[in-house]
């Protein structure tokens, strides 16, 4: 069956670029394929949110059982599987045993995107954090929070920083991990978001903000040269932004607010240039860079959030929802894995 599956993977046939103006393709598949269909040197901005860790399943199948495969294997959990076996052996994004494997698995999945990614291209990767729980709570679907959605219960191994109630600063340690392989960290971005809804814990803040990194490609020598437009980002040129969790869309529950992602796709893509969401959900980068006279191309890997976003990728109204304009917090709950 895993021979079967590789090789499957191995036909899909590669990505033909350039588009016509204003035009968007979404791809259904696996990111980690899907990159390394991508012509070389052809994409001026990467820009996603990729499934959070510990938090829901998206309506994909996973194997609970991964871990004890890879040591029946001769593995440990210390070390993580390639991401290739991971997946091979029915595990999902965002379900890895640990948070390790988490950042291990993203880590190698942008590494494929660095032939495509142009020299003077940038890579923003939104990134939320998430408290331990050896008990942790997992959604089928639907937002993390104080909502009733199904959810199931899932044991995670306990050790070093793996702590009960331990903030596990999965985004840090991401940008570290994402440094050890070349790419040079241009900001951190902190998007504030107001419209938090209260929690039932006594003994901390809420969790409010999630971070925003803006990586480059590292050149062979000198210092790195990028596109980078600095009368598109907001007022202040700040690298702190405040802006309300947009509602989700097409059953998705983590949607993109544009206010959030506009700037980025005006200041680190030329026009007319390639913008590319490996993650793209129900396609909200991919219509606001339309929108904003670029070329899009998305990837998802769920058959129902694919046929939403080849919908929704060229809906000008979709990319200026005002669903993110609003200060209020009412039947709005941030993406964040929350305990």
């Amino acid at each position: 069956m895993i021979d079967y599956l590789r090789q499957a993977m191995e036909d899909t046939p590669g990505i033909t670029l350039p588009l016509p103006d204003g035009a968007a393709e979404v791809h259904e598949g696996d990111a980690y394929d899907l990159l390394d269909k991508l012509p070389g040197n052809s994409v001026d901005l990467i820009i996603t949110s990729p499934p959070y860790w510990g938090l829901r399943t998206y309506g994909l199948s996973h194997n609970e059982d991964v871990l004890h495969e890879w040591e029946a294997e001769g593995g440990s959990k210390e070390e993580p599987p390639p991401y290739d076996w991971y997946r091979l052996h029915g595990g999902c994004l965002g379900m890895e045993p640990l948070p390790e494997w988490y950042v291990s698995n993203l880590v190698e999945i942008f590494q494929r995107s660095a032939s495509a990614l142009k020299q003077g291209g940038s890579l923003w990767v939104n990134i939320g954090d998430t408290y331990f729980a050896r008990w942790s709570s997992i959604r089928f679907d639907g937002r993390q929070g104080l909502g009733d959605n199904p959810r199931m219960r899932r044991k995670t191994p306990m050790g070093g920083f793996r702590q009960e109630k331990q903030l596990l600063m999965i985004p840090a340690r991401f940008a570290i991990a994402m440094q050890d392989k070349r790419w040079i960290l241009r900001n951190d971005l902190i998007w504030e978001k107001r419209n938090v809804p209260p929690r039932p814990e006594k003994d901390r803040l809420r969790l409010a903000h999630e971070h925003f990194y803006h990586f480059v490609k590292r050149p062979k020598e000198g210092r790195p040269k990028y596109y980078y437009d600095m009368s598109a980002v907001e007022d202040g040129a700040r690298d702190v932004v405040n802006v309300n969790v947009s509602a989700g869309s097409d059953g998705h529950s983590a949607t993109f607010p544009v206010k959030l992602i506009e700037p980025r796709i005006l200041s680190s893509s030329p026009p007319n240039g390639l913008v590319l969401d490996p993650f793209c959900g129900t396609g909200r980068a991919l219509a606001v860079a339309v929108k904003n006279g670029r070329r899009a191309v998305g990837f998802e890997i769920t058959s129902n959030f694919s046929s939403s976003a080849r919908m929704n990728a060229t809906n000008l109204r979709f990319a200026s929802e005002a669903s993110d304009e609003s200060t209020g917090s009412e039947g709005v709950q941030p993406q964040t894995h929350l305990f």
